[in-house]
């Protein structure tokens, strides 16, 4: 039968309904407790949160601020590993290259100490200065040697025809210079020669010449230009020729200075020829002389090879006093006279080794210069030239002969004469033709 109205049927489903309701809300609060208690841990230990809840059945909810944090601490820390890193391998490149340089000074303190200790006086530390006082003992030397040659007598001159005299020539540039001149003393003095001697030598190889020309009545004046004889500079050493020709300008008003009204002609050989041949493309010095006489001028040079001239601008510039070995170490053959040959390469004041860089490129240079300006000559010339010359080519000789714009000019070319011909065999027959031209010009100057 159906019945209504009995309680414990009830009362059962209402209590079992009413502890599950407390079960769950007991439950949801201790989750949220739980959660609270796992956000507050997280936020201050986040290593020791991550440990927890990876050991904890539980699952785990990181809030984003949490996270957020993580991730800047490990890009930190990344990046001042990264820094330590880079900066550990800059220290080891840079420290063997600080450990060399300082090993390097102490040494060189130590050097400097025991220096100190050995040598109580001053100690020059400037490798110019040593190489600078060691060329000027040599060039005094060699002008030492060029005084005393002043005072040995020839047998020719045992008449007293000469007097002999040196003077030191001070240039514009501040070099000294050695000079000498020959004066005659049996005859009266008419005219002046100013002679420039070659490549390589010195003007007192041409004493026996000047005073040939004293007893035909002219004084004579020598110049040993730059490098040369008993003058400053390098031994053998050229820095520019264009020096030489202005100190020749300069001694040239010294020695008119000192001989007012008395006609003067310069006279050079090889590169002393084309030395004179510049200056008196000069109208200034081409007015203040009467003519030049010119024995084996310098015009045409050849270099050993084309590609020579191609890089001696360059290596005169970077190497400009080294020389090369020379092929021919007794010299080159400049006169068919033995004796002549043995006098000259034994002579101390003539340079004998090999041609330097910048002396060479200058002859070079000199010579194209002279090509170029050949038909702006104008004085009147005597030039000589030996046919078999080795040295300069004659052919050059023949060049100024022909394009020169002197109305005064000669020419004379020896049959198989060599370079040095003042030091030929037929050397007082060569020397009579100059003296006999020199005087052909002095007598023309004296009818007019």
């Amino acid at each position: 039968m159906f019945c209504i109205g009995t309680s414990s049927p009830t009362r059962t489903p209402h209590h079992q309904f009413n502890n599950k309701k407390k079960s769950v809300v007991t439950e949801v609060t201790e989750l949220r407790a739980r959660r609270l208690v796992i956000d507050m841990d997280s936020s201050m230990k986040p290593a020791a949160t991550f440990a927890a809840a990876s050991s904890s059945s539980q699952p785990l909810i990181l809030s984003s601020g949490a996270s957020g944090r993580a991730t800047v601490l490990f890009s930190l820390r990344a990046l001042r590993s990264l820094l330590l890193l880079f900066n550990s391998f800059l220290l080891l490149l840079l420290f063997p290259f600080r450990r060399r340089t300082m090993e390097v000074s102490e040494r060189s303190e130590k050097s400097e100490r025991s220096e100190e200790e050995k040598s109580p006086s001053v100690v020059v530390r400037v490798p110019a200065a040593m190489v600078r006082r060691e060329r000027e003992g040599e060039v005094a030397a060699r002008r030492g040697m060029a005084i005393r040659r002043l005072g040995t007598k020839e047998e020719e001159d045992e008449e007293r025809r000469t007097k002999r005299e040196f003077c030191i020539f001070s240039t514009p540039r501040g070099d000294t210079l050695f000079t000498q001149s020959w004066t005659p003393l049996a005859v009266q003095t008419k005219g002046l020669v100013v002679l420039m001697h070659g490549l390589n030598e010195h003007s007192g190889r041409y004493n026996h010449f000047a005073m040939q020309l004293n007893d035909s009545g002219f004084k004579v004046y020598a110049m040993d230009w730059i490098g040369h004889g008993g003058s400053d500079g390098l031994h053998g050493y050229v820095h520019s020729l264009d020096y030489a020709v202005d100190d020749l300008k300069a001694f040239l008003e010294k020695v008119l200075a000192e001989n007012p009204r008395l006609p003067c002609f310069l006279f050079g050989h090889s590169t002393g020829a084309a030395i004179v041949l510049k200056a008196v493309l000069d109208p200034k010095t081409e007015a203040r002389i009467e003519g030049v006489v010119l024995t084996s001028p310098a015009i045409r040079v050849q270099a050993s090879h084309p590609i020579v001239e191609i890089v001696a601008p360059i290596f005169s510039l970077l190497v400009p006093k080294y020389q090369f070995d020379s092929a021919d170490k007794k010299g080159p053959p400049v006169s068919r006279d033995p004796e002549a040959l043995k006098v000259k390469y034994s002579d101390p004041l003539v340079f004998t080794g090999a041609i330097r860089v910048r002396t060479g490129y200058e002859i070079l240079r000199i010579c194209y210069h002279l090509q170029q300006n050949l038909n702006r000559v104008t004085v009147p010339f005597l030039v000589l030239h030996g046919t078999s010359d080795t040295v300069t080519d004659p052919e050059g000789t023949q060049r100024l002969h022909q394009e020169a714009s002197s109305t005064d000019k000669s020419i004379k070319l020896y049959e198989g004469f060599l370079h040095d011909l003042l030091f030929e065999p037929e050397r007082d027959d060569i020397a009579r033709s100059i003296i006999d031209w020199l005087s052909s010009r002095l007598d023309v100057q004296s009818r007019a």
